[in-house]
């Protein structure tokens, strides 16, 4: 059984930085997405970033870019999330997930291509 367990979530000042994890077990898969998504109050879960296990290829959304640094430790099937100079607005539950498949282009923020998903861990940013 596939089970990605986020943490490192929290409450940073704006301004700060949090690092969070994704560790995933029960993979058996040779190619595959890890991606990050990100749920506010009254919005829909946008994705932020993904990476692909066979290149490390990696994407963002352009809300993020030059501060989020998606990463990975294949030794420790982890999945990192680096976000530095965090506004207010990056507040939201952080989930990660896995799709059976690498994504590239476009494919890889929709939420309909994964297939595993964790439980989510809050970020919070206060200003």
């Amino acid at each position: 059984e596939v089970q990605l367990v986020e943490s490192g979530g929290g409450l940073v000042q704006a301004g700060g930085s949090l690092r969070l994890s994704c560790a995933a077990s029960g993979f058996t898969f040779d190619d595959y997405a890890i991606g990050w998504f990100r749920q506010a109050p009254g919005r829909e879960r946008e994705g932020v970033s993904c990476i692909n296990s066979s290149d490390g290829s990696t994407y963002y959304a352009d809300s993020v870019k030059g501060r989020f640094t998606i990463s990975s430790d294949n030794a420790k099937n982890t999945v990192y999330l680096q976000m530095n100079s965090l506004k207010p607005e990056d507040t939201a539950v952080y989930y990660c997930a896995a799709a059976l498949w690498e994504l590239y282009g476009s494919s890889w923020s929709r939420t309909g291509e994964y297939d595993y998903w964790g439980q989510g861990t809050q970020v919070t940013v206060s200003s």
